[in-house]
């Protein structure tokens, strides 16, 4: 692979030259003080993440304890629904794209689910959440910012019919979360799980979960997976540690990369985040492209993936498209499940450069003529050049 590869796809993201150093460290014991130092670097930097996403810096929750896992953000997700109805109730899953979907099929398997469901790309109907979420409603699950289509959904307006129902809310900020704006306390979230290898910019393999207080009262380890037992997670927190033998190379670059997120500061990550992704819009329209998602008052654009659609040569092979790609040293995404060959996704997650933005664009406009399309790949860089700082 060429040493300038770049990845702009959502996920594995980028990392930094400390964070892969980070993970070139001797080995020590889990059970080691050293170890311990690192889980406490990583979960005070997460604490910092989870509770001052937003524009003003500002603290937006202080009763919860972020957690470490030694795994991917799906074993976060039903790690929060297992230890709140794995011995049954009823979740309402909200799913407008691929990742709700997996949050309503993880319910599946622990509780009654009555989901609120939208053609994946749409705004979810706030008046049909409003008539699902009752007094019975243990859980609400929700997906922050949907990766399969580009769209943020709104997290605060669920957030406040679940708290009329005194329902526990538990949100998917995998790749929100690092990178936008999000607020605990003010849309009533109990539950927030993240991915380390998305906007936190750290390698696959660990994430991390924000619980409050509340949320961890409600916590039942004992009818949940042996492996994802909350209530043991949060015994062994206390002294650093995690139940189990814990992936010391990647805790070690989960902490360096999230440090690296303090030192840069949550109000300046997330103006860079939000104009990043504008420059991918304008650039892509400005391309003659169509935007794939469809946005409503309660819906925007998602501000670290873009989703477009393929135009209508393209989509008879699209693999030809995304072969120009690669060949052109870059890594973008087609779509998920049914949207496989209608539209591609490209990522700003983590720490690209204005330069590697403006190369995306370029390499996606020249990856189009290459195969055939008629685009203005110039139009598109220079309307990402004029929203990059």
């Amino acid at each position: 692979m060429r040493e300038d590869f770049l990845l702009l796809n959502p996920g594995p993201v980028p990392v930094t030259r400390d964070v892969r150093q980070a993970m070139n460290e001797p080995m020590v014991s889990h059970r080691s003080a050293e170890f311990e130092a690192v889980y406490e670097r990583a979960q005070d930097a997460l604490d910092y993440v989870f509770t001052q996403s937003t524009l003003e810096g500002e603290t937006t929750a202080s009763d919860g304890t972020s957690l470490v896992f030694n795994g991917t953000a799906t074993m976060a997700m039903e790690a929060a629904v297992a230890n709140l109805v794995g011995d049954g109730g009823k979740v309402v899953p909200l799913v407008n794209g691929k990742f709700g979907r997996r949050f309503k099929r993880i319910a599946d398997r622990y509780a009654s689910v009555d989901s609120v469901e939208a053609t994946w790309g749409q705004s979810l109907d706030l008046d049909a959440v409003a008539e699902t979420v009752d007094d019975d409603t243990d859980v609400v699950t929700m997906v922050h910012n949907e990766t399969s289509t580009g769209l943020l959904n709104p997290v605060e307006e669920v957030g406040e019919i679940a708290d009329e129902h005194d329902a526990t809310f538990v949100v998917d900020g995998v790749t929100s979360i690092g990178g936008d704006e999000f607020r605990i306390d003010d849309w009533n979230v109990d539950v927030a799980v993240t991915d380390a290898q998305k906007c936190l910019a750290a390698p696959p393999g660990t994430s991390a979960m924000y619980a409050t207080e509340a949320a961890q009262e409600a916590f039942d380890g004992d009818a949940a997976p042996f492996y994802e037992d909350l209530d043991w997670h949060l015994r062994k927190a206390e002294s650093h540690q995690t139940p189990f033998t814990s992936a010391v190379p990647l805790f070690r670059a989960l902490a360096v990369a999230v440090e690296n997120i303090v030192e840069e500061g949550m109000p300046e990550r997330i103006e860079r985040h939000r104009e990043q992704s504008r420059a991918f819009r304008e650039a892509f329209t400005a391309m003659g492209l169509e935007l794939f998602a469809e946005r409503n008052d309660a819906t925007e654009y998602s501000n670290t993936l873009t989703g477009v659609s393929l135009p209508a040569h393209t989509r008879e092979n699209p693999g030809d498209f995304f072969d120009a790609i690669e060949a052109r040293g870059v890594s973008i995404s087609g779509g998920q499940a049914h949207l496989g060959g209608e539209i591609f996704r490209v990522s700003n997650m983590g720490n690209l450069s204005s330069e590697q933005i403006l190369r995306g664009v370029r390499t996606i406009g020249e990856a189009f003529e290459e195969t055939g399309e008629d685009v203005d790949t110039e139009a598109g860089v220079e309307a990402a050049r004029d929203v990059l700082r």
